[in-house]
């Protein structure tokens, strides 16, 4: 076992001692000038709010993306649910906080959705809207609900994310 030993110390000390190939200094690169650094996100990357608009209207409504929602949700007033030709049809008026833009609807109702809240159950009304976000646009399903008391006018839940968008919370307002 020591004549292993032996044998690897000198090994080891004849490869230390060999001779090593000359190393010449080649151009430094200047640092004084700080370097850009450019982030590329993918371009179906969103940000935890993002605006969206409901065409015919100009002025976009913020929402708060929701991954933990399953239907998309808007603010809606004056919300009336009347018979068309023996269709069930809703009449609402969305308004936009920002720049009071305001425009009336009727659609036709697609479905009632029970939300479930902390002890709370309720119904709300689905239709489905014309919605753009960034470059696309598309229709989606929202229930209409009241959303004074929220900071965002609109939430958009994974009806509309399940396989068009990734959210990182940490960045807001990506889509143009």
């Amino acid at each position: 076992m020591r004549k292993i030993l032996a044998c690897l110390c000198v090994f080891c000390l004849a490869a230390c001692a060999a001779p090593k190939e000359k190393v010449v200094p080649g151009i430094v690169p200047n640092t004084a000038q700080p370097t850009k650094v450019i982030t590329v996100r993918p371009n179906n990357v969103i940000g935890a709010v993002e605006r969206i608009y409901f065409p015919p209207m100009k002025s976009p409504f913020l929402a708060r993306i929701d991954t933990g929602a399953t239907t998309s949700s808007i603010d809606a007033e004056n919300v009336k649910r009347f018979e068309r030709d023996g269709q069930r049809w809703v009449s609402f008026t969305l308004v936009n906080r920002e720049t009071k833009e305001k425009m009336n609807f009727e659609k036709p109702l697609s479905r009632r959705v029970k939300i479930k809240r902390t002890g709370e159950e309720e119904h709300r009304i689905t239709v489905n809207m014309d919605v753009k976000m960034g470059k696309e646009t598309f229709v989606a399903e929202f229930t209409l609900n009241e959303r004074h008391d929220f900071e965002y006018q609109g939430l958009v839940g994974r009806n509309i994310l399940s396989g068009r968008a990734v959210v990182d919370v940490s960045i807001s307002n990506t889509l143009k």
